[in-house]
This record gives structure tokens, sequence and C-alpha cells, in this order.
């Protein structure tokens, strides 16, 4: 949401959509007033930190420039962020978690694009396609988020942006400045580089951007499994070492933006490679991720307020195997017999997006909002056999082999899946007097969505046959008509207090694994599974859209000069039709060969085959952060940070607690500066979880507590920083990391041991350096 800006003549305008800019602007006429595009930024500028609608919170300047200087990880950079935690995935591809909710219940915007994982596992999330170098504001709203912000999403919203175009200044000529850098990281042998240069007239202006990152595994604080070969066809790895947590990455941008009095169009080109990047708590790794997309935008400020349009298109190619550290070669008799070398899995998703929206000052009282979006998205899912040809294999009984496993056909996880999402929305905020502030908002969208027919790997085995000839009998259409509606008010009491209050009902369709991945055979059913909790999932094409009741409050106090600060945030959200998970058990007199066999799915203390069921939740919790100054003196200037956060989530129809919810977890941040020199040193406290998920046989974790140690030197052009994480190498388990499957035998349900939570870093001591120019 946007606030009112000094210039009542222009109103406001927040940032959204374009198509056919240049159609756009040559019907219409320009503002009359001389004013430049400077005064132009400051009618998109949202509210000042501290002040998001529904509690949220925005980083930029130097508290998110400090992080970017060793961080590998964009979502890494919301560590400090009240309600917002994170799931373990691989090293660049952590998955944000907003009061509970993550992934695709979340509206998460890269540049303005509605980005989309095309992965059964959810490997490449829309945060791992923008290096975190390259990241000039990131907006995080924890609360009730306005229609305008966007659909789809029962959650939060995290809007992450790059930094803004720069021009050279009336009279300057050519403006050329740059930045580049590098890191080191001890605990995996990490490091990385970035460099930035941009080269601007007056009018146009143009950026190029690169990095790398890579690690190798990292190592926890003691052994939490034995040392041994990692399996049997891989190399040893030591008791303390995560396997699957290593990854390399390389990011390129070209950004032109071209400005005229109160106009920007700005063109983005992006190409990312990731050529590998494992995973510790899924069955397979990243072994080629190739990405392109195209973003161009347009924003206009007019005498009756601002438009903003924006069109965009992602491609992604994405490849799955086992690494380094995870099985390859299954058969009977190994070493001596090969059946299947590997199993390769291949995805692509294209992602084309149009978006439009409009600021309309009806008085100095009013702003209209209105906007529509569409978003048009197709995904191939096919597993390649394995091996490609039976020439020369032998079965196990030695015999020429007639067919493989995973052979000799192309098994179809999902063949021309559509998701296609159309959606308008209007909003009116009213500022009523200098107190009181609201909104009121109504979104409406409809999810249209389709897969073709499938098939698995031969015509034989029980689990591939009935499953797809039950799944193609079936009509795969679906058409979900989802609606939203938003209402928050604020209360200003004077400068130093602000109060807000505000519901929300958003609604999310289930995306396309949810839907309709269809196997019932066990290898196939674990190959599909975006939470990282070792089991395997089977679609559900019945399922409902979800539907979330989310109430907020937020309460803010501060000085006049915004030195100290408290802020409480409660929440309670009633959702309906949640997707969660039931234990898969076939059908009829297939209840054997399906779902992997009914004595998989019974018992406890291991990994199962699960399938999407619509149920309802309720999640409750709180939010608290706050600073205040220690001191001013010689010595320095001192302050301390802290922010604590608790959710509760519960099934509402089973009392099974719902899946990685994040335990109770503070952090007290002591900063200190002199001069050129700034430290701080942080402590970080998480309780035991005890609330797990029965259904997913989701493990416990114990409580722990962390210290992290940092320290710069900025120097002219050049800043220097040095660091320690996890300072005293305690040794803990991720809340969030989910089951431990990053070695051995991966492909078999239960071929590995269950009970091995994903334990975090031991002690690593990271430095960087920057230098601009």
């Amino acid at each position: 949401m946007t606030r009112k800006t000094h210039d009542k003549k222009v109103g406001l305008m927040t940032r959204m959509p374009l198509t056919g800019a240049i159609l756009l602007l040559s019907g219409t006429t320009w503002a009359a007033d001389g004013e430049n595009l400077e005064q132009l930024e400051r009618v998109i500028v949202t509210a000042p930190h501290g002040d998001e609608p529904g509690g949220g919170e925005v980083l930029s300047g130097k508290q998110l420039t400090i992080r970017q200087l060793w961080a590998h990880d964009s979502a890494a950079l919301l560590g400090n962020t009240p309600g917002v935690s994170l799931q373990t995935n691989g090293g660049i591809s952590s998955l944000p978690s907003i009061h509970g909710m993550a992934d695709d219940r979340l509206r998460v915007q890269v540049d303005g694009m509605n980005l989309i994982s095309a992965c059964p596992n959810h490997m490449n999330p829309p945060l791992s396609y923008i290096a975190p170098t390259n990241i000039g504001k990131i907006q995080v709203l924890n609360g009730v988020v306005p229609v305008s912000v966007g659909g789809d999403s029962i959650g939060g919203a995290i809007l992450v942006d790059s930094r803004e175009p720069e021009f050279a200044t009336a009279g300057q000529g050519t403006l050329f400045k740059g930045k580049g850098g590098a890191f080191y990281r001890s605990n995996g042998n990490g490091y990385g580089s970035h460099l930035s240069a941009t080269l601007a007239g007056e009018a146009l202006s143009m950026t190029y951007s690169g990095s790398s990152a890579q690690s190798d595994n990292y190592k926890a604080a003691r052994e939490f499994k034995p040392s041994g070969l990692a399996a049997v066809d891989k190399g040893w790895l030591d008791g303390n070492e995560v396997g699957s947590s290593h990854y390399q990455t390389l990011d390129q941008s070209l950004r032109l933006a071209l400005r005229h009095e109160n106009h920007l169009v700005d063109l983005k080109l992006g190409v990312q490679h990731i050529p590998y990047q494992g995973y510790p708590n899924q069955r397979m790794d990243m072994t080629d991720d190739a990405s392109e997309h195209i973003n161009l935008n347009y924003k206009g400020k007019y005498q009756w307020g601002g438009l903003d349009m924006r069109a965009y298109h992602s491609h992604t190619r994405h490849k799955m195997d086992f690494d380094r550290d995870k099985q390859f070669v299954y058969g009977p008799n190994l070493p001596s017999t090969i059946v299947a070398p590997g199993m390769p899995m291949d995805t692509e998703g294209n992602n084309t997006g149009v978006l439009i929206k409009a600021d309309i000052l009806l008085s100095e009282r009013d702003i209209f909002r209105v906007g529509g979006e569409y978003q048009r998205y197709r995904l191939n899912d096919w597993w390649p056999p394995s091996p490609s040809s039976l020439s020369g294999m032998v079965d196990g009984m030695g015999k020429p082999a007639t067919f493989g496993g995973m052979a000799p056909n192309t098994f179809w996880n999902l063949n021309n899946g559509q998701r296609d999402r159309l959606g308008a929305f209007a909003e009116w905020e009213a500022h009523w007097n200098p107190q009181w502030l609201t909104s009121l908002g109504v979104r409406v969208e409809q999810v249209t969505m389709d897969t073709g027919p499938v098939q698995g790997y031969n015509d034989i085995n029980t689990g591939y046959v009935a499953s797809a000839a039950a799944f193609n009998a079936r009509d795969h259409q679906r058409r979900d008509g989802n609606v939203d509606v938003t209402a928050m008010a604020r209360y200003t009491q004077d400068a130093s207090r602000h109060f807000e209050f505000g519901y929300s009902q958003k609604t999310r369709s289930p995306n396309l694994y949810e839907r309709y991945s269809w196997s019932m055979h066990g290898m196939a059913l674990i190959m599909n599974n975006f939470v990282g909790d070792g089991n395997g999932y089977l679609g559900n094409p019945d399922l409902e859209p979800e539907v979330s009741h989310t109430l907020s409050v937020t309460a803010n106090w501060r000085d006049a000069a915004r030195t100290s600060e408290f802020k409480i945030t409660p929440y309670y959200t009633y959702a309906t039709d949640y997707i969660d998970a039931i234990r898969c058990k076939g059908s009829g007199m297939m209840m054997n060969a399906l779902c992997g066999g009914a004595a998989n799915n019974m018992g406890s203390n291991k990994f199962f085959h699960l399938q999407y069921a619509n149920q309802s939740a309720r999640i409750y919790g709180l939010d608290v952060s706050g600073s205040m100054p220690l001191g001013n003196n010689d010595w320095g200037n001192w302050k301390l940070k802290g922010l604590l956060s608790y959710t509760n989530g519960k099934n509402h129809d089973t009392g099974d607690d719902l899946y990685n919810i994040m335990p109770l977890n503070a952090k007290v941040m002591f900063t200190h500066q002199l001069d050129a020199w700034d430290s701080g040193l942080e402590f970080v406290m998480v309780k035991a979880k005890n609330n797990v998920s029965d259904v997913r046989q989701e493990m416990q974790t114990p409580g722990y507590g962390l210290v992290n140690l940092r320290s710069g030197y900025s120097w002219k052009q050049v800043r220097l920083d040095f660091g320690i994480d996890n300072l005293f190498d305690k040794f803990y388990a991720l809340p969030l990391g989910g089951a431990y499957t990053g070695q051995g035998t991966t492909m078999s349900l239960n071929g590995i041991p269950w009970g091995i939570p994903v334990p975090g870093a031991g002690r690593s001591i990271y430095a960087g350096m920057t230098v601009e120019f």
C-alpha cells in the first residue's frame, strides 16, 4: 500500500505493471507541470520503515547492504525480519515462511514478476532468481496484505526490487560508476564475487550486473550420523558433513532505462545458470538449471494520478538427478548388474504475465486504485528412461533385459501442465483526517488449470499402468473463481504512536503438482515432494482452493527522533480447505501395489506415502520488535535491537499440528558505530520444537542458542567486512530443516534412516571486500 504524498496535485502511485507503453505514451497527455523524475519517484515511495501496512517491514540502505556483502542466498536477507523464518532448501534456494505459511502460500514478487518454481521439489523458488547483491529494497507484509499487491495466496507478501536506475544530473555529462566485491566463508569453503557498472546520461541509463557463488558441503558442529561412504558408489562423508549441501550459481543481468519528464520505461534482461545445487532434505539434486527473463515496465505520473504497467516472460530449463552424495546406480546384485544408471528428471517452464495498475486521486481525501493481471504458465515435467537403452543390459537372473524398472518409456509427470490466472481489483484508500486512514479492497480472479495424458516408464508395472489409466480417464480441466477482500484502518494518535487493525479474506488455488501428480508407484511418489519431509506425495484433482480469514492488529510506539521504537503484532488466521496431507492407501484390489502398498503406510518412525487433501486449519501468533539507544559517547554510538516471534498452527479437522511451524524464537542485537567502524553482536535463541505433524512424521528438535559476531570498516570507496557465525561452534538441528536425505539410497522410501533432522552449520568465519568506483 502507498500513502498520500505532500504533492496533492499528482496524488499517489504504487508499483506495478506494463504492456503497450509506447502506445499509451503516444495517446495520452503528459503531465503539464515541469516536475522531474525525482519527483515521480516520490509518488511511488512507501511509508517510512516500520510503517508498512499490516505490521510489515522495509529493508533497504545500510541494513540491507551489510548482509549483502557475504550472503549467498537472497532469502537469507530476511533473517532479522519479525515473523519471517527460513525453511531449508538448497544453498541458494531457502524458502521464506511468514507466520507458518511458505512457498506458494505467499505472494513473492521479484521486480514485479510473479515467478513460479518449475520443479516437483520446488528447487528454484522465486527468490532464487535474483542475486542478493542485485537487490535494492525488500518489502515484507506479514499482516493484512492489500489486494493491490496480488492474489492467489493466503499468507503474507514479499516484494523484492532491484536498485532503481541512476541517471546523470543536469549538466553532469556522462555518469559512470560501479561496484565490485568478493567474499569467502570458511565452512564449506564458500566464496563468491560480484560486479556492477552503470553508464548513464540524463535520459538514458544502462547497467550491467554479474555475480557468482559456490560452496562445498557445509559441516555441523559435531557428528550427527556415522562416517563412511555417502553411498555404495560414492565417496566418503565425515560424520559432521551435511551431504548434498554444495552449490554453484552464476547470474547476469542487463538493464536499460529511459526517462522523460515524469515518465520512465525500464527494461531488464536476466540470465541465470546453476550448474549444480545439492539438497540435503530432498531425494534428488539439481544437476543443471538455466533460466532467462525479460521484464518491461512503464511508470508515469499524470495530473489525475499515476499509471504502472508491466509485461514479463521467464523461461526455465531444469534438470535433476543423483549428484555426488546420493546413490547413482540401482539394480539387483550391485555392482555386477546395472538396471538403472541414475534417474534423470527434466522440467521446462514458461511464465508470461501482464499487469496494469492505476492510482486515481479522486480528492484530497480519497485515492482509488484499480488494476488487472493476466498470467499464463506452462510446465512440462518428464523423466527420461534409465537406462536410455536396454542394449547389453541383463536382468537380475543374468538374462537379457526386456525392460528396466525405469524403462523403456519416458515417464510423464506433467504433460503440458497449464495454469492461467485472470484477475482484477479495486481498492479505496481514504485519509479522513490526520489521525484516521482506512482502506477497503476487493479482488476477483479466475484460475484455469489443465494437463494432458500421462504415461509411466513401462506397461508392466501396476503402479504405472493402473495409475496412468485412472488419471487419463478423468477430465483434468479445473476452473476456480476466487475472491479476496481486505479492510484496514490506521489510527495515528500522534507522531510517536499509531495503531492498525485489519481483516482479510484471501484465496489460493492448488499448484499443478498438488492437483496433477498422479503416479501411485512408490518411487514416483517420493520424487514429488516440495516440503522436505522425506515422504512421497500424490496429487488430488478434486482439491478446492484454500481460503484464509486473517485478523491482525499492530501497535507501534516510538520517539520523535525514531531512535527508540517498539512494535507488537498479534494475528489470527482460520483457513478453510487448507491443503494438508493424509496417508495414501491406494484403492480396491490394487491396495498392495499402489501407493507403495499398505505395509509401507502403517506404523511410525519412518517415511510414508501421502496424498494432498482439503482440511481446515488455524494459525495464531505474535510478533514483537524494538530498538533503543544505549549511549553515544567518545567510545561510539551504541544501540540495542531485538525481535521475538511465536506461531502456533493446528489442523482443525484432525487436531494434528501443522507442518514446519517455527517454535518460539528471539534475537537480540547489540550494534556499535565509531567513525568508519561498525560492529554487531547477535544472540539467537530458539525454543525446542515439540509440536510436530504426526501424519508427516515430522521430527522434534531441541532448543538452542547461537552467538554471531560481525565488524566492518569503510574507507573512501573501500569497505572491509569480517564476521563469525556460530561463534562457539554450537551443534543444533534446524527446526524448519526437514528430514536429512542428503546421502545414500534415496530412491527407496525407507532405504535411508528416518529420524535425522538437517543440522545447522557449525562455526563459520567469513570475510568480504567491496570497492566502489
